[in-house]
């Protein structure tokens, strides 16, 4: 719309330890946190190993818990073999612990409370130590680069067999999360291949088990086009970070993850990198594999031409499914007109140039998760999420379909006192077939799920729910209004604004997809039970 995460040995600094290797004895020297040993291995590192041929650790100042095996040997006298080691004593012959308890001295942590080597030694005839393929969980081992598996040796053969290095499923560590909890560097990034700039594991090795909501429309034939969160993953072969924060003190940025094998946003990540000062939301990025990435947006071509805000990255805290994560806070210029004092813009944040978004009449599915708490909306225009105008202007009814969320009777409204689900299609906000169709329902839950899905032929539906549970209602499902029947959208994308960069409205953003074709409403009420099942609030 226009305008408007065995107790340990103590060992002192400079003293001599002597560990028995495979039928040979390595001397090795403490010196401040590092175990260095001579023999054929090189220092391993908390998650069963993660630096490789060099100093396995992922940095130099590698940590002296857990290393698969204090030289993680099982080099070139035994790797895999019938005495498959994995850790120093004990390694993988007849007593069972190849990177369990025993792989590294009693007293040391081999790499995380489940990394036992499995249930028998390891390291026969078939060097399968933990499984053929186990790796630190089937895509997330200690960090984000930090597999614990091929790369993960502590020895320049070594791997305590081919593939495995530390269990069924060993993580590297309860969460290994390859960030706080050390990952193989001073900085715990987890590897200088972190996903970019990001710290904590950012690209959260291998995507996730956790199914999504892209997963569920891609069986429905409407495969996402762009998938945008700061609070979860939306797409499980997904594996890159989830959203991007600027520190205000140097203008440094972090890219942020989701926690492997959850799928929540790796929050604590955020809070250490932004410590002492504040943050900004920089980029929102794109989960469904188009690189729909989703910057500030620039400014109008004719009116609202400021650029917008981005959003306080510690603005909107909440908890999903148990972990505190954070959304997106949309404030809204109050100030009247377009041509707000610096620093009193709205948020809003676009990208202009797409791939894969609905253009003309094109059929396409639009989803958000928002609030209809009282302090969360308002009656401006327009806090819309959805497809636009590409150049940043008002050109016309039927250029633009987004979901509106808000109390503006002014444009529109449905039944009640709000707020309601609508839709923004340029020159007009619609709650069914005209703009003021009182079937469409109030929706004011702490957590709404919004839908517009428009097809192609002059039909779209309206639908809404509590994202925390029950099924969604539909709200309209039938004749665009007049003038709107064929459609001609653009394919550029909003979050936040109107298509002409109209910043007045103000809403909370926790989710949004955007899907080609138009989906059932079955597949929409799955949708809604993964909305719903994800914990919103709890």
């Amino acid at each position: 719309m226009n305008e408007i995460d065995k107790r340990p040995m103590k060992i002192s600094v400079g003293s001599q330890l002597h560990v028995r290797r495979i039928g040979m004895w390595a001397g090795c020297t403490v010196n401040m946190l590092v175990l260095a040993c001579s023999g054929s291995g090189q220092p391993g590192s908390e998650s069963g190993g993660i630096g490789g041929s060099t100093v396995a650790t992922g940095g130099n100042t590698a940590a002296i818990i857990g290393s698969g095996g204090v030289t993680g040997s099982g080099g070139k006298q035994g790797v895999g073999g019938t005495s498959a080691t994995g850790g120093l004593p004990n390694s993988g012959g007849a007593v069972s612990s190849t990177g369990g308890a025993a792989t590294g001295g009693a007293p040391l942590s081999s790499g995380g409370t489940l990394s036992t080597g499995g249930a028998r030694p390891t390291g026969g005839s078939s060097a399968t130590t933990g499984g053929a393929n186990a790796t630190g969980g089937a895509n997330v081992t200690g960090g984000a680069n930090a597999t614990g598996g091929r790369v993960a040796t502590g020895g320049t053969n070594a791997t305590g067999g081919k593939t495995s290095t530390g269990g069924t499923a060993a993580t590297g560590g309860t969460t290994g999360t390859g960030g706080s909890n050390r990952s193989g560097g001073a900085s715990a990034t987890g590897g200088a291949a972190a996903g970019g700039s990001a710290t904590g594991g950012a690209t959260a090795a291998g995507g996730s088990s956790v199914t999504g909501p892209c997963d569920i429309f891609a069986t429905g034939n409407t495969p996402c086009v762009a998938a945008h969160s700061t609070v979860r993953l939306l797409l499980s072969s997904y594996s890159g970070p989830l959203y991007q924060v600027r520190r205000a003190s140097d203008s440094k940025t972090q890219d942020i993850a989701f926690l492997a094998g959850v799928g929540a946003a790796n929050a604590a990540a955020q809070d250490t990198f932004c410590t002492g000062t504040t943050c900004t939301i920089s980029v929102i990025y794109d989960q469904s594999g188009k690189a729909n990435h989703l910057v500030r947006s620039k400014g109008g071509a004719e009116v609202c031409k400021h650029q917008d805000l981005e959003a306080v990255a510690n603005a909107l805290p909440l908890k999903l499914g148990g972990h505190s994560v954070y959304g997106i806070k949309v404030t809204s210029d109050d100030n009247g007109g377009c041509t707000p004092p610096a620093g009193s813009e709205g948020v809003g944040y676009r990208l202009d140039k797409t791939t894969g978004v609905a253009t003309g009449d094109a059929a396409e599915t639009e989803y958000m998760v928002t609030s209809g708490d009282a302090q969360a909306y308002n009656s401006g225009c327009c806090f819309d999420y959805g497809n636009v105008e590409t150049d940043d202007k008002d050109d016309g009814a039927a250029t633009m379909e987004a979901i509106y969320f808000g109390n503006g009777a002014g444009w529109g409204h449905g039944g009640g006192s709000g707020p309601w689900v609508m839709a923004d299609l340029e020159n007009g906000i619609f709650s069914g077939s005209t703009n003021a169709y009182t079937g469409n329902t109030s929706v004011p839950y702490p957590y709404v799920t919004a839908v517009l899905i428009g097809r192609s032929g002059g039909t779209y539906a309206l639908m809404a729910g509590n994202s925390q549970t029950g099924n969604l209602t539909t709200m309209w499902d039938g004749a665009r209004p007049s003038g709107y029947t064929t459609m001609k959208k653009q394919g550029a994308i909003v979050l936040g604004t109107g298509g002409d960069n109209s910043d007045h409205g103000r809403g909370y953003f926790f989710e949004g997809v955007m899907t080609t074709g138009a989906a059932t409403a079955a597949i929409m009420n799955q949708v809604q039970a993964n909305i719903v099942a994800a914990g919103y609030g709890k």
